[in-house]
C-alpha cells in the first residue's frame, strides 16, 4: 500500500515545539501522521538519525494531546500505545528521549517502561493504573497474553510500535511477537500496527509479516464469503464462530529520504594486510590512535571473547589513561547499566562492544564507529555505523579493520553494499510450532478458548498463514497431553476441556509456572570437560579439565578427537552438563577449533566477494599486497569464477590435503566437512580431520585425494542418508530438542520457589527425548527439533543451495604445495577453543599441532620449508 498522497500537517502545539528546536518535520514523519489518521498500519524504513522513533510516536502523542482528561476507570482509561523493543536497554533509552517532547510541550501524557528488571511493585501499579504509553519487550507481551483479564486491560489499545523490526521478525522471538499482536488485535480490533527499521532489504516481506488478517466475522453469510473466495473452513467449524481470514489488512510502506552517505575507511595497518587471522590484533596500536583522535568511539567485534581480548589489548597500551569500557551480554546487568549511563553522560572515550549495542540506541555524541574484523553482513554494518553521529544530514564516520586478506575482500564488498544501499537478503520464515504451543498455553492461562476461534486468530498471523487445522490440533494436543506417548503422565496435562468444549489452564499453579517461563530465548550453556573412566558398562566423569560451549560438542560422535587445554582428547559422550573425554592415542585432532565469528557471512555478501574475486578490474580498489596475493593465487593455482567451486589437493609432509572455497559461511562449511569425511572414510581415504573458515574448508587424510570423483563426492544426496545417520550418532538433536521442549513449555526451568539447574533440565529432556524416539518418532517436538537443527546449527538450506549450484562446476587443481588461498584456513589447524569464563578461543599451542604461518607463506612462495619436510 502506498503512503497517503497528501502528508498531514503538524498541529500548532507540535509545530511550535519543532520550531523552538530549530527543526522542521521530515516528510516521512508527516506521512506517518497521515497514515495514522487514515487508520492504516505502517512500516517506516528510514536511515538512522532521521527521527524514526519520533515518527512512530508522533501520531500517538497528537491523539493523546487532543484526547482531553483521561478517565480514571472504564473506557479510555487503558493503555493507548504499546512500544515493543528487542532490547531492554533500547526501551530505557526511548523512555528517556520520549519524555523530552512531552515535558517541553507540556503534555499530560503518562509514559512508563516495563522489562524483566522492573520491580514487582511498579508492575502491579501498572496493572492497576495503566500508563498512556507503555514501553516494553516481546517477552513482556507474551506475559501480557497470559494475564487473567488481558482482554479488558488492552481494550483501549490504539497502536503498537515495533522498533528495530528487522532484528526480530524472522526468528522464534518474532513468531511469539506476531502471535501476541494477533491476540491484541482481537482485544482491540481498531489497533494500528507500526514497525520501524533502518535496514530492510525487502519491505514487502516485512509488511506481509506485519499485516493482520481480517478481523473475525460471524454468521452464515460470512461462511459463504469465505468459501466463495476459495477458502475452506476447518473441520468441526461451528457456523456461529469466527471464520478464517480472507486476506490481510494492507500495510502502508513509508520510506524516509536517504541521509548523508557514511564515510567508511578501511584500515590497512602499516601498509599491509595479514595473510590470516580473525582478531585484528596486528592493528590494535592504530585502533588506539584512532580512539585518541576521536571524541567517543564504539569498537564493534563479533563475539564476546573477542570483546574481552580487544579490551585487554587496548588497556595494555593505554598510556594516556583514556576511559575505555567493555559491554557485552555476558556481563552482569548492573555492570552494563553503569557503562550505558557513562556513555549517556559522555564520560567515556571508547567502548568495546558486541551486538548488544547494534540497535538504535542514541548514546549521544558517538564520533566514530570501528568494526574490528569483518562485519559478516551489510545490514549489520549499517546498523553499527548508524551509532555514530545519529544526525541524518551529517555523514557518520566508520573505520573497518580487516583481520586477513579474505576479510579485506569482505570489508570492501560490505563497503560497496552500503554505498549502494543494498542490505542482506532475508529468507522467508515459517512460524515454529514449539513457539505456537507456548502461545496456546498463554491464551489458556488468560481465558478459556474455543479451538476454532483461536485457529482463526493464529492463522491470520503472518508466520502462521500456512498452518493447517491438523497442525493446530497437534499443537493443542501437545499442550493438553504432551502427545500420545506422554499422555499417561499427568504432569504434561497443562490444559483441560470445559463442559462447553473450550480449553482452559488446568489450575492456578500451572498458570503461575507458565508465566514464569515465557519467552523464546534459550541461554546457551557450557559443558564441563571431564576425563572419563569406565566402570563396567558406564562412563564416569572424573577430573575437570575446563569448560567449553555446548554447541562445540553437539556435532561430535563418540571417538571424534579435538584439542583442548593443550592436549588431544577423544570425545566419548555428553552426560548431563559434562562432556566426557579420554586421552586420544592419535595426536591429530579431527574436529577443528575455529575462532571465527558467531555470525556466518551473509549470502548476499558472499556473492559479492565471489564476484569481486572473479573480476580482475575490481582488484584495483584493493591494497597492493592483496592484489599481489590474488595474482599469486592465479599463478600458483587458479581464480574461481563466481559460479565455480575451486578444489585444491596437495601433499604436505605425511598428510594429504583437500581445500575448497565455497564462501558459504562457517556453519555450512562445518556441516559439509562432517558429511564429506564420512564419505571419504567409506572410500578408504582415511580422513584425519578438518578445519573451516567463512571462506574455505580443509580436510586432511592418510591417502591422496587427487583421483577422487569430486562431482560424486559433493553430490547433494549427502543431505539425505548421510545427514540422517550423522544426526542419529551426534548429540545435537538432544540439545536442540531440549530448547524446543523449554520453549513449548513441556519442560519448565523456573518453578515457584526454585529454578532447575541446567543439569536437571538436560536430564529431564534427555529422558523424554529417548522415550519419544522409541515410542513416537513423529512427535511434534522431534520434528521441530530437526527443523531447528537444519536451520540454526547446520545451515542445511544454504548448504543445499551450494551443492546444487556447484554440480558440474567444480574446478580441481592438483598442486605440489599449498596455494596462497590455502594459508588462512591451514593456519587454523590446532588453534584451540577454551570455553567458560576464559577468553574462549585463544590460541594455546598452535605450533604443536598446526602450521606456522611464516613457514607456510615461505612454502607458498616457493622457498624451502622445514615444516613441510617433516
Amino acid at each position: 500500500m502506498t503512503p497517503p498522497t497528501v502528508p498531514a500537517t503538524l498541529p500548532p502545539l507540535f509545530a511550535d515545539w519543532f520550531a523552538s528546536r530549530g527543526w522542521a518535520p521530515r516528510r516521512h514523519q508527516l506521512e506517518m501522521i497521515a497514515a495514522a489518521q487514515a487508520g492504516a498500519h505502517a512500516l517506516l524504513v528510514a536511515p538512522t538519525g532521521g527521527g524514526k522513533t519520533l515518527a512512530g510516536f508522533l501520531p500517538s502523542l497528537i491523539e493523546l494531546a487532543e484526547r482531553g482528561p483521561k478517565p480514571a476507570t472504564g473506557p479510555g482509561s487503558g493503555v493507548h500505545t504499546l512500544y515493543l523493543s528487542p532490547l531492554k536497554a533500547l526501551t530505557t533509552d526511548v523512555e528517556r528521549n520520549l519524555m523530552i517532547p512531552i515535558r517541553e510541550i507540556g503534555l499530560n501524557i503518562h509514559v512508563e517502561s516495563r522489562t524483566g528488571d522492573t520491580k514487582q511493585s511498579k508492575r502491579q501499579r501498572q496493572r492497576d493504573f495503566p500508563p498512556d504509553i507503555l514501553l516494553t519487550t516481546p517477552e513482556q507481551l507474551a506475559l501480557f497474553c497470559a494475564w487473567d483479564g488481558a482482554r479488558s486491560y488492552f481494550a483501549d489499545l490504539q497502536c503498537v510500535v515495533l522498533d528495530e523490526v528487522h532484528a526480530i521478525w524472522s526468528g522464534k522471538r518474532g513468531d511469539l511477537l506476531n502471535l501476541g499482536l494477533g491476540r491484541l488485535q482481537t482485544f482491540a480490533p481498531a489497533m494500528r500496527r507500526v514497525a520501524l527499521s533502518a535496514t530492510v532489504d525487502d519491505p514487502d516481506m516485512i509488511a506481509s509479516w506485519l499485516a493482520p488478517g481480517n478481523p473475525p466475522h460471524t454468521g452464515e453469510g460470512d461462511r459463504e464469503a469465505v468459501e466463495g473466495a476459495g477458502r475452506t473452513l476447518p473441520p468441526h467449524h461451528a457456523t456461529h464462530g469466527p471464520l478464517l481470514p480472507v486476506g490481510g489488512d494492507p500495510v502502508t510502506i513509508i520510506r524516509g529520504d536517504p541521509g548523508a552517505p557514511p564515510v567508511i575507511d578501511v584500515l590497512v595497518s602499516e601498509g599491509h594486510v595479514p595473510w590470516a587471522g580473525h582478531t585484528g590484533r596486528h592493528a590494535i596500536p592504530e585502533v588506539y590512535d584512532a580512539i585518541r583522535r576521536a571524541g567517543m568511539t564504539l569498537i564493534f567485534v563479533n563475539t564476546r571473547w573477542q570483546a574481552e581480548f580487544v579490551f585487554q589489548q587496548l588497556w595494555a597500551i593505554n598510556d594516556d589513561d583514556l576511559p575505555i569500557a567493555l559491554h557485552h551480554g555476558s556481563l552482569a546487568a548492573e555492570q552494563r547499566r553503569k557503562v550505558e549511563a557513562a556513555m549517556a553522560r559522555g564520560d567515556l572515550r571508547a567502548v568495546v562492544c558486541t551486538s548488544t549495542l547494534d540497535l538504535g540506541i542514541d548514546w549521544g555524541d558517538v564520533d566514530l564507529v570501528i568494526q574490528l574484523a569483518a562485519p559478516k553482513g551489510a545490514s549489520r554494518l549499517v546498523q553499527r555505523i548508524g551509532r555514530a553521529n545519529h544526525r541524518l544530514d551529517e555523514p557518520s564516520r566508520a573505520l573497518m579493520v580487516p583481520a586477513s586478506r579474505f576479510e579485506m575482500l569482505e570489508c570492501q564488498a560490505a563497503r560497496e553494499a552500503v554505498a549502494e544501499n543494498a542490505f542482506d537478503w532475508e529468507p522467508v520464515h515459517t512460524g515454529t510450532l514449539d513457539t505456537l504451543a507456548q502461545h496456546v498455553m498463554g491464551c489458556a492461562c488468560s481465558e478459556p478458548f474455543a479451538m476454532d476461534d483461536l485457529y482463526a486468530e493464529v492463522s491470520a498471523c503472518g508466520p502462521y498463514r500456512g498452518l493447517t487445522y491438523e497442525q493446530f490440533e497437534e499443537v493443542v494436543d501437545l499442550v493438553a497431553t504432551g502427545g500420545y506417548a506422554l499422555r499417561t503422565y499427568e504432569r504434561f496435562a497443562r490444559i483441560v476441556r470445559t463442559r462447553d468444549g473450550k480449553w482452559k489452564v488446568r489450575d492456578a499453579r500451572t498458570a503461575q509456572r507458565h508465566r514464569m517461563n515465557v519467552g523464546a530465548i534459550v541461554t546457551a550453556a557450557t559443558l564441563n570437560v571431564r576425563v572419563a573412566s569406565r566402570r563396567g558398562q558406564r562412563l564416569i566423569g572424573g577430573r575437570k579439565v575446563g569448560e567449553a560451549e555446548e554447541s562445540y560438542f553437539e556435532p561430535m560422535v563418540p571417538g571424534d578427537t579435538f584439542i583442548f587445554a593443550g592436549q588431544v582428547w577423544a570425545f566419548q559422550a555428553i552426560a548431563g552438563m559434562d562432556a566426557l573425554v579420554t586421552h586420544a592415542q592419535d595426536k591429530d585432532p579431527k574436529i577443528p577449533s575455529w575462532g571465527g565469528s558467531k555470525f556466518p557471512m551473509s549470502t548476499s555478501l558472499a556473492d559479492r566477494v565471489r564476484a569481486m574475486i572473479e573480476d580482475r578490474d575490481h582488484w584495483r580498489v584493493l591494497p597492493p599486497d592483496v592484489q599481489e596475493w590474488l595474482e599469486l593465487q592465479e599463478e600458483k593455482s587458479a581464480i574461481p569464477d563466481a559460479e565455480t567451486l575451486l578444489v585444491e589437493t596437495f601433499p604436505r609432509g605425511s598428510r594429504h590435503f583437500l581445500v575448497a572455497y565455497p564462501f558459504a559461511g562457517g556453519l555450512a562449511h562445518g556441516t559439509l566437512c562432517m558429511l564429506l569425511t564420512r564419505r571419504l572414510d567409506r572410500l578408504g581415504v582415511g580422513p584425519l580431520g578438518f578445519v573451516v573458515t567463512d571462506y574455505s574448508l580443509a580436510i586432511w587424510s592418510i591417502k591422496p585425494m587427487d583421483g577422487l570423483d569430486l562431482d560424486a563426492l559433493f553430490e547433494p544426496d549427502m543431505l539425505g542418508d548421510d545427514l540422517e545417520s550423522w544426526l542419529e550418532e551426534s548429540f545435537m538433536m538432544k540439545r536442540t530438542f531440549r530448547n524446543c521442549a523449554l520453549i513449548s513449555g513441556l519442560i519448565e526451568k523456573r518453578q515457584p520457589g526454585n529454578e532447575k539447574t541446567g543439569r536437571q533440565v538436560t536430564f529431564s529432556t534427555d529422558l523424554i527425548y529417548d522415550v519419544l524416539r522409541r515410542h513416537q518418532p513423529d512427535h511434534l517436538l522431534l520434528k521441530t527439533a530437526r527443523a531447528d537443527a537444519a536451520a540454526g546449527l547446520l545451515d542445511v538450506a544454504r548448504l543445499g543451495q551450494l551443492l546444487q549450484r556447484i554440480q558440474g562446476h567444480i574446478r580441481h587443481m592438483h598442486l605440489e604445495r599449498p596455494s596462497p588461498f590455502c594459508v588462512p584456513v591451514l593456519v587454523q589447524i590446532g588453534r584451540e577453543r577454551v570455553g567458560g569464563g576464559q577468553a574462549a578461543e585463544m590460541i594455546l599451542d598452535a605450533s604443536a599441532y598446526g602450521f606456522d604461518e611464516a613457514d607456510l607463506i615461505a612454502e607458498v612462495m616457493g622457498e624451502p620449508s622445514a615444516e613441510a619436510a617433516q
